[in-house]
């Protein structure tokens, strides 16, 4: 017996993160804006360009770590758990270190402070990304079929 298994396709996929990023988006700006006393324009932009520069930071970063995985002999899709965690806890600490002195600047706030919210808002999306996945993944389910031989 094979086993076919149905992917997202890429309108799923697209569909996923546009709503992924408008409900997050929705729910952030408008309670950092009441947490800061700020306007719903100035938090909007300052996740914009956060946002941005994750997806930036996230392409060079995973063209960086797949050009040391292949020079030391290995395939980044065959990383091992250590691996894993090294790039992943990596990223995080790359996207906490480009954010800092943007929360400093734009939020006035020191540099403790900026760590915090940064801190708070990671734990954040990390809940509410398991959270949007499951309730996702029952909306709009994938279908697996399998087919004998």
């Amino acid at each position: 017996m094979s086993k076919n298994v149905k992917l997202r396709s890429g309108r799923d996929r697209l569909r996923y993160t546009i709503l992924f990023e408008a409900v997050l988006f929705a729910m952030l700006i408008p309670a950092g804006a009441i947490f800061f006393g700020k306007e719903l324009a100035d938090i909007g932009v300052l996740g914009a360009f956060l946002l941005v520069k994750a997806v930036l930071l996230g392409l060079l970063y995973n063209w960086v770590f797949d050009k040391v995985d292949a020079r030391r002999g290995r395939v980044s899709s065959d990383r091992r758990l250590p691996g894993r965690i090294v790039h992943a806890v990596g990223f995080e600490l790359t996207l906490l270190i480009t954010s800092v002195p943007i929360y400093c600047w734009w939020l006035n706030i020191t540099v403790v402070e900026a760590v915090m919210v940064d801190l708070v808002v990671t734990s954040l999306v990390v809940a509410y990304t398991y959270l949007f996945t499951l309730a996702y993944d029952r909306l709009f389910p994938v279908v697996a079929r399998v087919e004998q031989n």
